[in-house]
This record gives C-alpha cells, structure tokens and sequence, in this order.
C-alpha cells in the first residue's frame, strides 16, 4: 500500500510562477526538458500541445519563471514585434490556436521572421499541433509546420495521486491514502480540477468542522453531482 508520505516523493518537484510546486512526471518531463534547455534552443519556436487541463499553462509558468518571457497579446503584435527586434528576447503565448486570426496572419508571419534573424525565442501553448491550425496565409502556414512540437498528456493516477499529496500536505493537511486512492477514478484530472476539488474538501472540512475521510469526501461528491442533476 502507498502511503501519504511515499506519493509525492517519486516525482522531481519544480517551482512554478505562482511559487507553487510543479511536479515533473512522463507525461510532461520532454516539456521540462525543453524548457530546461533555453535558451540554447535549436530553432527559435517551441510548441507545447496535448488535450485541455494536461497542464500547458503550469508549464508556460515555469518557462515564465526561468525566461521572463513577453507575453503576446495578439492585437497588440506591434509591441511583440518592435521587443523582436532586440536580440535574445523570449516570448511567451498560450493558447495560441484560439487567439491567432485572419487579420493578423501576415503580422505574425512578420514577427516570427524577425525573431529567427533576431535570435529571440517564442513558447506557444495550444492544443493543436501550429501546423494543423486553420490559417489562411500559406507561408504562416508553412513556417508553422517546422516548429518543433512537444506534446503532453494527461496526468496518469501516479501523477494526479502526487498532486493531491502535495496540494493537501501545502494546506497542512495529512490525508490517508485511502482518501487519495478513493478521489482518484471521481475527480476531473486536469491540473484546475483537482486544485479545485482540493480546496472545496478543505473549505468544507474547515467549516464544517470534520476530518477529511473517505465518508466525508464520498458526502460531498454525492451531494455535488446530485445538484448537477438538478
């Protein structure tokens, strides 16, 4: 049996931007690393993808923290591209897929070009690979498809298993394993759900004035879905 006190020690643990701790495990360690290598990066973009809640904002934060990147705000591409022009400059934009458009297309064309003459580095986070995006301008296009692409998976139980560890033990809370191998198959695995789910136990417990233990978390999930039915 995994105790408390094991779960959390199989993993490295890093710092991110919120001065939280972020957990490295397979499905995001080839992230790590990339970001561990900058700037001596290859080519001058790097994409992180995978599926919503696999953890691609922790990981723009830790890049965040070491790099202190400039954020991309796309309607303001101007500003990105006069900072591209200084060299060694870092960028930083999530969720791309979702923010790029038609009308700014042929600026980050622009822009990606003067950060590879530059020396500047970008991170992107979006869901989709760049070069699967649905852009109209076919040298944006093309630019995209030779981006080095790093996907990350969901978290696995070993990894949502050390999360909820470690997120308890920072509210000062020792939790039995059986709570934790209980939570597991009926919490939401991404990084926001189970932070979440962490901090409604804890506020009800508080309030309530009860330990967490397996009945007590089995009361509040049964009573939160039963007013998702409702």
């Amino acid at each position: 049996m995994i105790s408390s006190l094991q779960l959390p020690l199989h993993f490295q643990h890093r710092p991110s931007l919120s001065g939280d701790d972020f957990i490295v495990a397979p499905c995001n360690s080839e992230a790590i690393q990339w970001i561990d290598r900058w700037p001596k990066w290859p080519e001058p973009i790097i994409a992180l993808t995978g599926p919503r809640g696999c953890g691609k904002s922790h990981l723009v934060n830790v890049f965040s923290n070491i790099a202190k990147p400039y954020p991309i705000v796309v309607n303001k591409l101007e500003h990105a591209l006069r900072r591209a022009m200084k060299v060694q400059t870092a960028f930083v934009i999530d969720n791309a897929e979702e923010k790029l458009c038609m009308e700014v297309e042929e600026l980050f064309l622009h822009f990606i070009n003067v950060l590879k003459e530059s020396g500047g580095h970008l991170l992107i986070a979006s869901s989709n690979p760049p070069g699967r995006w649905k852009l109209a301008l076919p040298d944006l296009v093309s630019r995209l498809r030779a981006v080095q692409v790093v996907s990350i998976g969901m978290p696995d139980d070993r990894l949502v298993a050390a999360l909820l560890v470690k997120l308890f033990s920072d509210r000062q809370l020792r939790i039995d394993s059986d709570v934790i191998k209980y939570l597991l198959p009926r919490i939401d695995r991404s990084f926001e759900g189970i932070q979440k789910q962490v901090s409604i136990l804890d506020s009800t417990a508080l309030h309530l004035q009860r330990k967490i233990t397996v009945p007590f978390v089995r009361e509040i999930l049964d009573n939160k879905q039963k007013s998702v039915d409702n």
